[in-house]
This record gives structure tokens, sequence and C-alpha cells, in this order.
């Protein structure tokens, strides 16, 4: 379910198996029938297409060299598992340790085929590499790879944008819009590919289990969730590893970061180590998408964000899209040092956590909107906007965002600030982010009005009766009080 105002952007993917399998082309988005047996697939590449302007990405998939895959895909896939049985289920996966395990644990558990998939929400193409290779050794009968970034931009990030949205004062959120744009293809994965289930790698302590679980619930309440974290034996990182050993997947050979990290369009979040430590630094060798303030250039950069309805649409006079729009902010942000945040925050299941965040361009984004809403909306409506945003962020951050009261607020915001146009123009200096000009068409500030020049309109000498009537309770309270 897509947010008001904002169209829909997914793209498609082609899934096709070899001409050992059966013939049988299937498109993700398109109606079709459950595939049937286990198909191996290889991502050859990505093909780029515009349809309706926008450029989609296809992974094209093919059965060649299945050998593993097809002999792990082999049993009898009518006997149930430890735990029960499933017909198929569509996992969220990354192509590390964990996931690479889950694979053959929910085989094992619940006798299920595993499709794996993957959407792009910018990670980074380094992230995407290789992940056919990884899912078919890990046994999976399929790998269907999305790229969701403009979908991710338009549909989850600009809305909380629009809003406000901040969570504790300080978080803007990036892991919280991703969970359900990455779910809700999920869903649809799993309708296309005939699954009866889905699964998630989520540890039973953080707040994504919420977050993805909330979404399979709110959009289709028919699927099993499976979460292997809250399920199986394993505890950790060499458990993980002799598991895979066992059954025969081969281990992730990538170098282990020492920080647990997740990378997004919108943001890069830090956490463990000698972060769980709240008195402790952060180490400069830890950032990854911006510079040290004090390293960022000498000089300051202007840029002019162009904004409609509340949402950027351009940089310096150039139109440009959601994702596209993100991408080159954050590379400029980034390169002044700009959006880093250390907070301690509260976890939706109960505890504390400590977390360090990069979001270059949001900051950006977030430092113009706010200012030309200082010349749009009047003083109640902006009250009751920062209100609204505070319940708009912590649901958003709790995983609710099929919620009707989340879609109801968004209906709010997008009301209001339907005249947030115009231009606004900001000064990016060592890590900091000022205001140098804001400009509407639709501005309520007027010079004739608030200039200390006596006008038609503000008679200075009519403040004397507005004093004496708002005045009136705080006069009356005194009188009392000296038995007047």
């Amino acid at each position: 379910m897509a947010s008001a105002g904002f169209p829909s952007r997914i793209a498609g993917i082609s899934v096709r198996p070899d001409s050992s399998s059966a013939c049988l082309i299937h498109k993700v988005g398109a109606p079709s029938n459950s595939l049937p047996g286990a198909v191996a697939v290889q991502v050859q590449g990505h093909q780029n297409r515009v349809r309706n302007g926008q450029a989609i990405r296809c992974a094209m998939a093919t059965g060649k060299e299945q050998g593993a895959i097809s002999t792990a895909s082999s049993g009898d896939q009518t006997k149930g598992g430890l735990r029960g049985k499933l017909n198929k289920v569509v996992l969220a996966y990354s192509g590390g340790l964990d996931t690479s395990v889950i694979v053959p644990w929910l085989r094992e558990n619940y006798g299920c085929e595993v499709v794996c998939f993957t959407a792009d929400v910018g990670q980074g193409a380094i992230e995407l590499e290789g992940l056919e290779k990884k899912a078919k050794a890990s046994g999976a009968c399929q790998l269907v790879v999305k790229d969701l970034r403009e979908e991710f931009v338009s549909e989850y990030i600009y809305p909380c944008l629009r809003a406000g949205a901040v969570y504790e004062r300080k978080y803007l959120l990036g892991t919280s819009m991703a969970r359900p744009v990455i779910a809700k293809a999920m869903v649809d994965v799993a309708k296309e590919v005939g699954a009866d289930a889905v699964a998630h790698g989520c540890t039973g302590k953080g707040n994504d289990q919420v977050r993805f679980e909330l979404t399979f619930y709110a959009l289709n309440p028919e699927l099993k969730v499976v979460a292997p974290w809250r399920e199986w034996d394993i505890t950790g990182r060499e458990d993980a590893i002799e598991y895979a050993k066992k059954h025969n997947v081969p281990v992730p050979v990538s170098k282990k970061s020492i920080y647990s990290r997740d990378r997004n369009l919108w943001h890069l979040s830090h956490e463990g180590d000698i972060l769980e430590d709240p008195a402790n630094e952060p180490k400069e060798d830890m950032y990854m998408m911006s510079v040290a303030p004090e390293n960022a250039p000498s000089e300051p950069e202007y840029l002019e964000i162009g904004i409609i309805a509340g949402v950027p649409v351009s940089i310096n006079g150039r139109d440009l899209s959601p994702a596209s729009l993100l991408s080159e902010l954050n590379e400029i942000g980034g390169k002044h040092g700009i959006g880093r945040i250390d907070m301690v925050e509260n976890r939706l299941v109960g505890m504390k956590s400590r977390g360090v965040y990069e979001t270059p361009g949001g900051t950006i984004m977030a430092a113009a909107v706010r200012e030309l809403e200082s010349l749009t909306l009047d003083r109640e409506t902006m009250q009751w906007k920062d209100i609204i945003a505070l319940k708009y962020a912590e649901l958003v951050y709790a995983g609710r965002w099929f919620d009707p009261l989340r879609q109801s607020f968004d209906a709010f915001m997008e009301k209001i600030t339907a005249t947030t146009t115009g231009s606004v123009t900001l000064k990016l200096y060592k890590g900091s982010v000022n205001v140098a000009s804001r400009k509407s068409p639709y501005s309520l500030y007027r010079e004739d009005i608030s200039s200390f020049e006596n006008g038609e309109i503000y008679n200075q000498a009519d403040a004397e009766g507005f004093i004496r009537l708002y005045g009136l309770p705080t006069r009356v309270r005194a009188m009392l009080e000296k038995g007047i």
C-alpha cells in the first residue's frame, strides 16, 4: 500500500529455469502460479530499461551450473522437517553467514523449498555481488532481486521527511523506513512464487523483527512467519560456522566487521564493539559516508534545494528523481562532514542501545524542508504538525507503517504541506548546515507588516488593547493574591 501522493516504483525481475527444467518464465509483479519443483537460479547481470521515465534494473535468472543445488533440492519435499511442514519459504537474504545458514536450517526443519529474496535499497553494489552463487551453494531453489531504491525514497523516506518525523530528538529513522518496503516486496514475491511462509534473520533482541512481521501481518496475515533466531540452538558466530560445515554450506569468506552495520540510501548505522559503552568516543576510522568535520573543505558550499509540497525535487535548479537527488546530496554532505549522530535510544523491546548514524543527504533535506515551513506554516499548524510528528516517528520506529493511524497522519501531513513549495539555499561548512536564503510563492511573511514602520494593516497602537485582553488572566490572579 503506497502513501498518498507518492507513486509506486518497483522494478520487474525475470526469473527463468534452465532447459532441463519445466519451460517457465516468471516475472515478479505479473500474475503467476507457483513455480513447480526446485529451480536453480543464476543472476547473469543487470539490464537497464526505462518505463514511465524510471530506470528499472532486472536480474535475469537461469539454471545453468546447478549441480550443488540440484542435489540439495532433490529430496522428497512431501516429507516434513524437524519442526513441521511448509511448502515454500521466501527468505530475506543478504548472503552473510546468518542467512546462508538459515537456508539449510529451513529445509531441515520445515522440509521446504527456500526462495532467497534480496532488496536493493541502496546498500551498495558490493553487497549485491555474488549473491546467486551464495544462495545456490546454501541450497536455495531460487534467487529474486528487486531494485527498490526509487520506491524506498518516494514512498517511505519522503513521507517521513514531509512529516518531520524524528525519533527521540535525533534519529532520522533510516533502518525503520527500510524494513517495511523490503517486507512488502517479500509479501509480493511470496504471492508470485506460491510461498506459504516468509522468514527473516532478525534477532530476538532487536526492533527489526517487529518491523518485518507487522508488515507481513498487515499485508498477508495468512503467511506463516519463521524467525530462526527465536527457534534454533545457534547462539553465535562459531555455532553458525559449525552448522554450515555440517551441512556443506560454504562459509562466507568476507572479513567480518567489528561493528554491526546497516546501510541503505538514507543512512549508515554503526553498533557494537566499543560503541556498546556510551562513555567511549567513536573511532574516526569507523565512519564510511562522511569525513571528519575538521577535515572537510575550508571553503563553504552553497546549495539551493527546490521543494514542492514538502519534498525536495531539485538541486541548484536541476530536477532529479528522488533516489538520484538523495544520492547526490549524500556525496555532497559527506564531503563536508554533515549528518553524524551519536545517540542512546530506547528500543521498542525495552532496552536501551547506543548507535552512531551517518545521514548526510537526509540531514540536508530535513534542514531545507524545515526552513521552508517557517515561511509557509502558521503558528497553530506548525505546533500541531510537530506534535503529530512525534507520534508519527514512534509508529514508524515501531514497525507500524501500514497502521491506519500512520496513514491518517500522513493524509494530514500531505494536506498541510501542500503549500510548502519554494526553495531554500543552505550553507554547508565543516559539519554544519545553515540557512542562507528561503523563498516561497506561498510565504506568509509580509515585509510591509513585519516592518517597524506603521502601516495600514498593522497599527502599533492596537497592541495596547491586545495586551490588556491577553494578559487578563495573569492580572486577575495577581489581584486575587494581593487581595485587590
